[in-house]
């Protein structure tokens, strides 16, 4: 259970011989590793990069890219240890800062902490990326870089640790997130929406068409976050067991009834399913089960893949529809909500009486009423922290820099505005 492992290496990580490395467990979690970052890149970026319009490709592929390479930089020198070290209930110290003590012997749990370092840092990567989403096609590239290196710091880092470190306040208090609904879902969706508000709509917006310039691209992106998500949830066992295993089908089971779902309501409502609602309730299905991946079974995560489905779709419609907001590529009511639905919904399907998976469960002394009232403030709490510090650092890196690009610019596309390339030329 991650839970444990994770409160172990927070709490007292293991010396060089001291505790013995499982070659097995070892393999999985590289295999994650690698399975993780698959889904940025290149299946984030290409899932974003087709539903963009043509002139904006290259941005959207080229900022999944430099997210990538900026955060593996800033975890090496103390990202991990604001996440992971000793420290206090609210962030980590500066005692793994520039990865101290993290050698090849040192383990975490039966794996080297250089596997679960490694594991972690593909989260920390993917979830600036996903915000990406919310600002596409206007945000200056300078002023997305300086914003997500400080989100990191700032939002992922703390939430980070307040889940899933030993000493973290919300890891006590026993909520229930396996692998990643408020430290990832809820913070990415939150802040793509606040982000979303702050720089405004895109030109045109709602009333000139924005549609998918390569919808290929996108279905070819979302199939490699499916195969991709099952390093997610399953590598955060942390072991090649059965809680794994169990994860990995709930997962598959959550993103196929959330894509048929979607499907089946545009199906019923326009006259035909499309490509594009169907990936994307696939997406929904496999946000909203990863709080819970680890502790429902496959009855619970149908149910939750279906609600997913049906919630994220209306979300959506509402967003755009009724509020008006331009959130780009739809990062809130997929991510947001999801992640939001997944939490509490595992405080639900937790229970063994609903066939959740042998040994796990609701935290120590819980109920469902206590342990759903643990799940709601686990998700107030990093809903309105993340709301609040996006928006600073949105004005604050505004204000230095400027976060939009011209009017000029934007029409042009950020291709040949931010980066003087060219996704295409067919000329040539």
């Amino acid at each position: 259970m991650k839970r444990l492992i994770v409160a172990a290496l927070a709490a007292a990580p293991g010396v060089a011989g001291a505790q013995e490395i499982d070659g097995g467990n070892t393999a999985w979690i590289l295999t994650s590793s690698a399975l993780v970052l698959f889904m940025t890149l290149p299946g984030l970026a290409l899932f974003y990069g087709g539903l963009v319009r043509a002139k904006n490709v290259l941005s959207v592929l080229m900022q999944c890219f430099a997210i990538c390479c900026a955060t593996t930089v800033l975890w090496v020198l103390f990202l991990y240890s604001l996440a992971f070290a000793e420290g206090g209930p609210l962030i980590g110290g500066l005692g793994k800062a520039f990865f101290a003590g993290v050698e090849e012997g040192t383990v975490s749990g039966s794996i080297p902490e250089t596997a679960f370092a490694m594991f972690q840092l593909t989260f920390a990567i993917i979830t600036p990326a996903l915000v990406v989403g919310g600002f596409a096609e206007r945000m200056k590239f300078s002023a997305m870089l300086t914003f997500s290196a400080l989100w990191s710091i700032l939002v992922y880092a703390p939430v980070c640790h307040w889940v899933w470190a030993g000493d973290g306040w919300l890891f006590n208090l026993g909520l229930l997130d396996f692998a990643g609904g408020t430290v990832v879902h809820i913070t990415a969706g939150v802040a793509a929406l606040v982000a979303a508000l702050v720089l405004g709509k895109r030109q045109g917006f709602p009333t000139t068409p924005m549609l998918p310039h390569n919808m290929t691209m996108t279905v070819t992106g979302a199939a490699m976050l499916w195969v991709g998500w099952f390093g997610f949830n399953g590598g955060s066992a942390l072991a090649a067991d059965g809680n794994a295993a169990m994860a990995i089908l709930v997962t598959h089971i959550s993103a196929a009834a959330g894509a048929t779902a979607w499907a089946i309501i545009e199906w019923l409502r326009y006259g035909k399913p499309s490509a594009l609602g169907t990936v994307t309730g696939m997406v929904a299905g496999l946000g909203t089960i990863t709080p819970a991946s680890g502790f429902v079974g496959p009855g619970g995560a149908l149910v939750i893949g279906l609600l997913a489905g049906v919630l994220c779709f209306n979300a959506t419609n509402f967003l755009k529809r009724k509020l008006g907001v331009d959130d780009s590529l739809d990062v809130f009511p997929v991510h947001g909500v999801g992640g939001i639905l997944g939490t509490l919904l595992a405080g639900v399907f937790a229970s063994s009486a609903l066939g959740a998976f042998s040994g796990q469960g609701y935290a120590e002394g819980m109920t469902m009423t206590s342990q759903m009232g643990v799940q709601v403030l686990g998700v107030l709490a990093t809903l309105s922290y993340t709301a609040v510090v996006t928006w600073v650092l949105l004005k604050l890196v505004g204000a230095v820099m400027g976060l939009r690009v011209t009017a000029e610019e934007e029409s042009s596309g950020l291709d040949t505005a931010q980066h003087n390339e060219r996704g295409y030329d067919l000329s040539i």
